[in-house]
């Protein structure tokens, strides 16, 4: 914790919350507001689906391989520059984006886009390690996940009124708005919450010293699989959404934004009481409670998938269910993953946020595809993805200090 840290915040705790949160939020925005005119947009440009398919994937793979650097740059050279520089690039690339008049500019400037979405997202978890001690951090992130899980709810609503009633550039004019909003509002607001003399060499070698020394820890490694992978067994079925909500529940496509909003109102629910333990009871335990959750609800869910046919009436629930025992443990266990390595921070939330997004592609590309044409399958790789992180955990809870 940086000495004298408070006094960088002299405002209510939620509003620096709802600051980073806000650079938060650009990730799922990028993605969800722009995706109900996917059709629109390949027709006015003239791209093909595969094409168009293409300036997601651009994102994505720009999104985890700068993840990877952020940290280490705001390690470096401080948090407040690298978020201020992430956030400018993220407001010229979505300008680039709404002028792009053919499909390779637009690849270009979404990976652009993809390469600077993280940097708050990536910094901001060191920020609040920089300025609180342990359990108001885990109050804080708590706070931030609150706000943070409203973008997915009202992106994909957003982005398809502009689209109705406007042009498809205008979904792109709306995140350059955003971005610059935030450019302005971190410009005045954000503290700068690392000493000079806290600060780390960029040089290649210790740099690469680093990461060599976090991915080689499997201690370090355990806990980001913990809580990285289990993640997916929701997002296994956002991602299968189409599928598992239109073919299997047999729900209309207004009908959809009950999945979301349940499943949304699991993470902020979690993440809600995650804050109110925070304090009162060890973190581990707090950990432990979210995967007793995961694990009762995901053997449920097997049952259920095996013993009935898939109904709208309880399917969605577990779902919504599993997300609270996920948001209930995981700000506590990426407070154990900055504080393994406490002069590295920023680094230790690349690291975690790179291996997130990759093993995130890896469901996406490969796992849903090959499962979402089945409940029982969706159910099973889901209850799967939970297993990988809470083996992970229990080798790993006895050997943190």
């Amino acid at each position: 914790m940086t000495p004298h840290a408070r006094s960088l915040w002299r405002g209510p705790r939620w509003t620096l919350a709802l600051l980073l949160a806000g650079m938060g939020t650009l990730g799922p925005f990028s993605i969800d507001t722009y995706l109900p005119a996917f059709a629109g947009i390949a027709a006015n440009i003239g791209a093909t689906p595969a094409q168009m398919q293409q300036t997601l994937s651009s994102y994505l793979l720009g999104f985890a391989l700068m993840n990877l650097f952020h940290g280490a740059l705001a390690d470096s050279f401080g948090r407040r520059p690298v978020v201020l520089a992430g956030l400018a690039v993220f407001t010229l690339a979505s300008a680039g984006c709404a002028l792009s008049g053919s499909i390779v500019e637009l690849v270009v400037f979404r990976t652009l886009q993809g390469m600077s979405a993280g940097a708050g997202m990536v910094v901001s978890r060191a920020i609040i390690r920089d300025m609180f001690a342990p359990a108001d951090a885990q109050r804080m992130m708590s706070q931030v996940t609150i706000y943070f899980g409203i973008a997915p709810a009202i992106a994909p609503v957003i982005g398809g009124f502009l689209f109705v009633h406007a042009a498809w550039s205008s979904i792109f004019w709306f995140l350059a708005a955003v971005g610059a909003l935030l450019l302005a509002a971190n410009w005045r607001l954000l503290p700068e919450s690392l000493p000079v003399a806290s600060r780390q060499s960029f040089h290649p070698r210790p740099l690469l010293a680093g990461y060599w020394g976090m991915v080689r820890s499997a201690r370090f490694m355990a806990l980001v699989v913990a809580s990285g992978v289990p993640f997916n067994g929701m997002f296994l079925y956002v991602l299968s959404a189409p599928v598992f909500l239109g073919e299997h529940l047999r729900l209309g496509p207004q009908q959809f934004f009950w999945f979301f909003l349940l499943t949304v109102a699991g993470v902020m629910g979690g993440a809600w009481f995650s804050g109110r333990l925070a304090g009162r009871i060890p973190p581990r335990h707090q950990v432990r409670h979210g995967f007793v959750v995961m694990f009762v609800v995901s053997v449920l869910n097997v049952a259920l998938n095996l013993l009935f046919e898939p109904s709208p009436w309880w399917a969605v629930a577990p779902i919504a269910v599993y997300a609270f025992g996920w948001s209930l443990m995981v700000p506590a266990v990426t407070l154990m993953v900055l504080d393994l390595v406490p002069d590295r921070r920023g680094m230790a939330s690349s690291v975690q946020s790179c291996a997130g997004s990759l093993v995130n592609a890896l469901v996406a590309g490969v796992v849903a595809p090959f499962v979402m044409h089945s409940t029982v399958a969706l159910a099973v790789a889901s209850a799967a993805m939970l297993a990988v992180g809470l083996v992970a955990w229990l080798w790993v809870k006895p050997r943190l200090a």
